[in-house]
């Protein structure tokens, strides 16, 4: 007869008595219950970074939009600049007149709504005390009451397993939505970096154009 640690390496076999297979029957029900709940444990730590990720990302996407509206306020005061030194020169002083290829327009906003309402929830969950989402939380049965038979701790497993499965259906659907947001926020944020370039490079342009008349009023 075969002892318990050997029935487990074994897998069971016709000459194990009936006791033997439904404790080996109880263990593997047990031992997959253990393996789905720590693919659901990984699962939340892949949900609770992604989380982190996502919503630092949004705060980048914000900070791009600050810059640009800083951006556009160097635009007015540039402007008053190149107003004065226009006014400025002797009698016979050439007319000066700045340069300009584009208008600033300042920050552009791009993308939906979707991600900021998205964000705003998570937020407003980590300000409250909640978990990161309803859904995705660990759900165990209640052990039944010994004595029990051997099939009831296997249908009790099953269940058990059942839920953690059902649990990481969730959590897979809720990183697959923000890994869909965050691809979306990026797309976002390379437009509005591509457009705050844009407005960058045409302040540099007339930033040199000021400063050259400057050094010309005063005989540099």
């Amino acid at each position: 007869m075969l002892n318990s640690k050997n029935l487990r390496e074994s897998g069971g076999s016709e000459n194990d008595s009936v006791q033997e297979l439904e404790d080996y029957a109880v263990h593997k029900a047990e031992e997959t219950t253990k393996s789905v709940q720590n693919c659901l444990k990984i699962a939340e730590n892949i949900r609770e970074n992604a989380t982190k990720t996502f919503v630092t990302l949004h705060h980048q996407g914000e900070q791009i939009t600050r810059t640009h509206h800083v951006a556009a306020d160097i635009d007015g005061h540039l402007s008053r600049g190149e107003k004065l030194l226009r006014s400025l020169g002797g009698l016979f002083s050439k007319t000066w007149k700045p340069k300009k290829t584009r208008k600033i327009t300042g920050p552009v906003i791009f993308g939906d709504d979707a991600v900021r309402r998205k964000v705003s929830h998570l937020k407003q969950r980590e300000k409250l005390g909640l978990p990161s989402a309803s859904k995705g939380q660990s759900r165990l049965r209640t052990p039944p009451q010994e004595p029990t038979v051997a099939l009831e701790k296997v249908e009790f497993e099953k269940g058990n397993q059942d839920d953690a499965l059902s649990n990481l259906s969730d959590l897979l659907g809720e990183v697959k939505d923000m890994a869909v947001h965050m691809g979306s926020e990026i797309e976002r944020q390379n437009k509005a970096l591509s457009h705050f370039e844009d407005d960058v490079d045409e302040l540099n342009f007339r930033l040199k154009g000021a400063n050259r008349r400057a050094n010309r009023l005063l005989g540099n």
